[in-house]
């Protein structure tokens, strides 16, 4: 009709969607002892978290029977925090509670894909460390564990609780475990958990690096200045550790268990 406005279609509205990235989390297995969780270990996780900063999600559930522990108790409550994790978690265990996290892994493989395995002031459990029939560790423990995730033992040199000397049984039953020693540094590490958050923002990085898609190799063309940077991951002659020690050199290790040797200061 005369007169009338010719028809306008509306414009059509792009449908958009927006993937929400979750933070990386962290599962935080406390230490044994009456009062450990609110008056010890609070302070490791409160470390952590301010290393870490807000982009990452610090689970620290509070463990049955801390005074008590047993692999009965706390290998069912390690399972169920593990299976409420998103894939690509990382767990840690201080004291006992690396013991008995590493043992618990090594029982059953988890519900979950680690990022990575970390233990800190661990005892040993098993020959040449503590006694205890209910969680011993086996020997052949690095091949029971989730293959292909990184593990790491933290251990300070004063630590007057468990020798340093567990962390070297640690390597001897996990191959694939890097060590990391660090001197003036006693059970609780001083409540400094900075090494720690530098291994685990690492061992991310490398985990999203891998997940990338390869680009084919483009040859830099004449007059292109490459540039290359430096691993953030300095290996650590381990004379340091045995001269802060006085124990001797095993020249029959070579690099298999991947000691990496934090020096202070």
């Amino acid at each position: 009709m005369a007169g009338d406005r010719p028809f306008v279609a509306p414009a059509r509205r792009a449908h958009t969607s927006v993937a929400i990235e979750r933070a990386p989390q962290i599962l935080f297995i406390q230490g044994a002892g009456a009062g450990v969780h609110d008056d010890w270990d609070n302070r490791l996780v409160d470390s952590l978290r301010r290393e870490l900063g807000d982009g990452f999600e610090v689970h620290y559930p509070r463990m049955p029977d801390e005074a008590d522990p047993g692999y009965a108790t706390w290998g069912v409550a390690i399972r169920r925090e593990i299976a409420a994790l998103d894939d690509g978690a990382i767990v840690v265990g201080h004291s006992v509670g690396g013991t008995l996290l590493v043992h618990t892994l090594g029982e059953r493989p988890p519900e979950r894909a680690l990022g990575a395995i970390v233990l800190i002031a661990a005892p040993f459990v098993g020959a040449g460390g503590w006694a205890g029939e209910e969680f011993e560790l086996p020997p052949d423990l690095g091949a029971r564990l989730p293959p292909g995730v990184p593990v790491h033992v933290f251990h300070g040199l004063q630590d007057d609780t468990a020798p340093p000397s567990h962390a070297d049984r640690y390597a001897a039953v996990i191959p694939q475990a890097h060590l990391h020693l660090l001197p003036g540094r006693d059970h609780q590490l001083n409540d400094d958990l900075s090494e720690v958050a530098t291994v685990m923002q690492r061992d991310l990085a490398t985990a999203a690096d891998r997940a990338l898609p390869r680009l084919p190799l483009v040859r830099p063309e004449a007059g292109v200045q490459r540039i290359t940077g430096s691993s953030v991951d300095v290996e650590r002659d381990r004379s340091f550790r045995d001269a802060a020690t006085g124990e001797v050199p095993d020249a029959g290790n070579g690099d298999r268990d991947h000691r990496d040797e934090d020096r202070q200061g």
